[in-house]
């Protein structure tokens, strides 16, 4: 059984390592952070921003929202403050789903 390498959950990312996560520029994640309250960062005495795991979340549920299904920011806004449970339910199937999509892909080319 060949090892498998265990994933290393960070506490905090780094800007840079979030705007890479989602194939965008830093300036985007700042501009998001502007313009969703619930995205709320960690900052250090020089301003250097850290954000959690849970604004990595919110950063996708942003993301999925306003890049692959075309809301725009303030019907995002909207969306996200009206139905939030189901929005984080539908997000996290939406996860799920990738996963074994990318453990199937996997599993194909093994064999």
């Amino acid at each position: 059984m060949p090892y498998k390498k265990k994933e290393i959950e960070k506490v905090y990312y780094r800007i840079g390592e979030v705007a890479e996560m989602f194939n965008v520029n830093i300036s985007l994640i700042r501009f998001w952070e502007t313009e969703f309250d619930i995205i709320k960062p960690y900052r250090n005495k020089k301003g250097t921003r850290f954000f959690t795991k849970q604004d990595v979340d919110n950063f996708h549920l942003i993301y999925h929202l306003v890049k692959e299904r075309g809301f725009t920011l303030q019907g995002a806004r909207e969306k996200l403050k009206e139905n939030p449970d189901e929005l984080n339910r539908d997000h996290e199937i939406i996860k799920s789903l990738q996963q074994i999509r990318a453990f199937l892909i996997e599993l194909k080319e093994e064999l």
